[in-house]
């Protein structure tokens, strides 16, 4: 529910970038990344300015690319979706200079960033979890190597 008092019509651009390969498909997922931002409740792509795949610095097979897309939001809680979801690497708001915001809507976009992050936190725990077990399968497996965080080190 929003009030009287919030801001409506916020001008965003946000960047977005992919890594990946091959460089034909970071285009392909930068444009359906763009249409799925546009079908968003309360929010309108209004330009978009895709730059060319390039391979990484130091990598073989790996290429990346961004997207530089200007939107029209209803109101503020949907550029936080956005960011939650999109997790663009940048957000700068163009219009207006001054955001207000009743206290119901700060509570939501704090929760909906705290669930966002606890479920973060759940993903990493797991995968840190599963990490030590694939370790001591593998030390079970192969006593002669010692896998230590960085890379594996054979015993003398």
């Amino acid at each position: 529910m929003s009030s009287d008092k919030e801001t409506k019509g916020i001008e965003a651009t946000i960047i977005i970038e992919v890594i990946g390969r091959p460089p034909e498909h970071l285009t392909e997922t930068l444009n359906d990344m763009i249409k799925n931002i546009d079908a968003e409740k309360g929010v309108s792509v209004t330009g978009k300015k895709l730059n060319e795949p390039v391979l990484m610095k130091d990598q073989k097979d790996f290429y990346v690319t961004f997207a530089e897309v200007d939107l029209e939001i209803d109101e503020i809680v949907q550029l936080f979706m956005i960011s939650l979801k999109y997790m663009p690497a940048n957000i700068e708001i163009v219009h207006p200079e001054l955001i207000a915001m009743t206290k119901d809507r700060w509570n939501t976009l704090v929760n909906e960033l705290l669930m966002k992050l606890h479920q973060y936190d759940e993903v990493a725990r797991i995968l840190q979890t599963e990490k030590l077990i694939l370790e001591k399968k593998l030390k079970a497996l192969t006593p002669k190597v010692e896998v230590t965080e960085d890379k594996e080190e054979k015993k003398d």
